[in-house]
């Protein structure tokens, strides 16, 4: 009898997990991105595979790029082997968690466009542009997911477990697009979004999922859309088919 459940056990576990072989519908994403109002570029990368709909195209980066202040600060030479402290989660916390743009602000004014050029280079991002004015720092949908498929690596190692956290601690009120991508039961999400001020010409989403030894990254970015409503109906859209075959 325990035999059988043992078998089960690792049936179930096999079952829950993608093959080797497990790829995106990425066909059924791209039909519907096509038809969208407005201009849609994606990218799913895997450790094997990559999959990309105009992953090329630069655009702003809005609030997409916080993940990357927030690594750049945990990297500082003064941060990185400390605890942090109330004043670093009095920074941090917010910009993450709720999109906080006066703390992105400051962050920006502590770590500079230097350090997130440095980032950059050491996830291999060929086309990233930062600039003063942060949230129009220029992306591609494919470097955002040479970022974010290890993104814990380019972290200092003493703060992973805190950039991890923050980035699966996103308010209720912002989880939209794949926040709202039923997941198969392991999967962890850690994601982070970007959009124009209510008007829908910037949605962005970029996030990692993981189960285990598993990593699937995304990156989701449009412009143009109609309204901010209509940006994260396509966010959804696009996540749900891309993803739907983790089951």
């Amino acid at each position: 009898m325990a035999a059988v459940w043992v078998a089960l056990l690792i049936a179930s576990l096999v079952a829950a997990t993608p093959p080797a072989k497990w790829s995106p519908d990425f066909a059924a994403a791209r039909a519907y991105a096509q038809q969208r109002a407005g201009d849609v570029s994606f990218h799913v990368r895997t450790e094997r595979r990559g999959w990309s709909l105009d992953a090329d195209r630069g655009v702003p980066s809005a609030s997409v790029i916080k993940a990357m202040l927030l690594a750049a600060f945990l990297n500082q030479p003064s941060v990185r082997r400390r605890a942090l402290g109330d004043a670093d989660h009095g920074l941090i916390d917010p910009m993450v968690t709720r999109s906080d743009n006066d703390a992105a602000t400051r962050v920006h004014e502590i770590v500079g466009g230097v350090a997130l050029e440095r980032l950059a280079r050491r996830a291999d991002m060929t086309r990233f542009s930062a600039h003063p004015a942060w949230g129009l720092s220029r992306i591609t949908a494919r470097d955002q997911t040479r970022l974010w498929l290890r993104f814990e690596s380019f972290v200092a190692r003493r703060h992973r477990r805190t950039a991890l956290r923050l980035l699966r601690s996103i308010v209720p009120e912002q989880r939209w697009g794949v926040g709202k991508v039923p997941l198969p039961p392991g999967w962890k999400l850690y994601f982070k979004g970007g959009w124009g001020k209510g008007s829908g010409l910037v949605d962005h989403q970029v996030a990692l999922l993981r189960r285990r030894d598993k990593r699937v990254a995304v990156a989701i970015l449009t412009t143009g859309n109609p309204s901010h409503a209509y940006g994260m109906q396509t966010l959804r859209g696009v996540a749900k088919r891309l993803l739907r075959r983790l089951r």
